[in-house]
């Protein structure tokens, strides 16, 4: 059973084919068959607008109806906009803390050779990370700290999962991410003469010793396990971050974080260090 508004289709059906695409992406944490991800909070969605995506189809709770208000003059005359009843929601954004507005956002898919073509960049790569929470921080700040691309290896939460979404604030809408295997990617890479940078939490080079100037990749492994075993072969350097012997280690979201930051750091002084030496 379907009724129109002014401004929102109502949908009551469960079986609907937009509500089913958007139960699956949000429950298994994949891409639609045609290639939209799942997002959750107006926020959200308005990043992803802002970033220039094409947003298929907006879907609005109905207790939450006034939440959409400012949303839906945003969106372009091709964006569907469903009024769903508050279960027929809740039946496709399985949340502990529901906003009431939820969208399937188009993502362009971004090959590894696209990625080859970029001259002494900064790249995050991934490599086993499971908390989608640490996936979401490193995305935003591979942003932040001017990253061009991630690299997602496998068994690496994916990052489409709605939490990663969430988490990146906007940034997944913006940052070039690859999925695929590292160990091409490491091949490709070093062919180019970049350098590949692992975290450690024992061993290794002080992070403010470590040159990340340059054709770089920083490298963030799982949790508990680091960096898999056929993946150290690439491994140049291995960065450890200097901090107080009372904490036992950092999470990886923030210990990227503070990698991407220095890398950061030293790639805005390096033309001054330049002129430096030509002095």
């Amino acid at each position: 059973m379907e009724t129109r508004s002014k401004e929102l289709r109502r949908v009551t059906s469960r079986q609907n084919a937009l509500v089913k695409d958007l139960r699956r992406a949000f429950t298994q944490a994949v891409l639609t068959e045609d290639g939209h991800c799942a997002a959750e909070g107006v926020r959200v969605v308005e990043e992803a607008i802002r970033s220039g995506r094409k947003i298929k189809a907006v879907f609005v709770r109905e207790s939450s109806a006034e939440r959409a208000n400012r949303l839906l003059p945003q969106l372009g005359s091709h964006t569907e906009t469903l009024m769903l009843p508050d279960d027929v929601f809740d039946s496709a954004v399985p949340s502990d803390t529901p906003q009431g507005v939820a969208a399937l956002v188009k993502i362009e898919p971004v090959a590894l050779e696209q990625v080859l073509t970029l001259d002494g960049a900064l790249l995050l790569a991934v490599a086993g990370l499971q908390d989608p929470g640490n996936l979401g921080t490193l995305v935003r700040s591979a942003e932040a700290f001017g990253a061009s691309a991630v690299l997602i290896g496998s068994g690496t939460v994916s990052p489409w999962n709605p939490k990663v979404v969430r988490g990146s604030s906007g940034s997944i809408f913006r940052m070039p991410v690859v999925s695929g295997s590292l160990v091409t990617a490491f091949e490709a890479l070093r062919q180019r003469e970049y350098r590949v940078m692992a975290t450690s939490s024992h061993r290794g080079t002080l992070l403010p010793e470590v040159n990340l100037g340059g054709a770089t990749v920083v490298v963030i492994g799982n949790e508990g396990a680091g960096i898999a075993r056929e993946l150290m072969p690439f491994v140049d350097e291995t960065i450890v971050i200097p901090q107080s012997s009372k904490v036992e280690s950092l999470n990886a979201g923030i210990a990227g974080s503070i990698i991407l930051y220095e890398a950061a750091r030293q790639r805005k002084l390096e033309p001054q260090r330049h002129r430096d030496t030509e002095n």
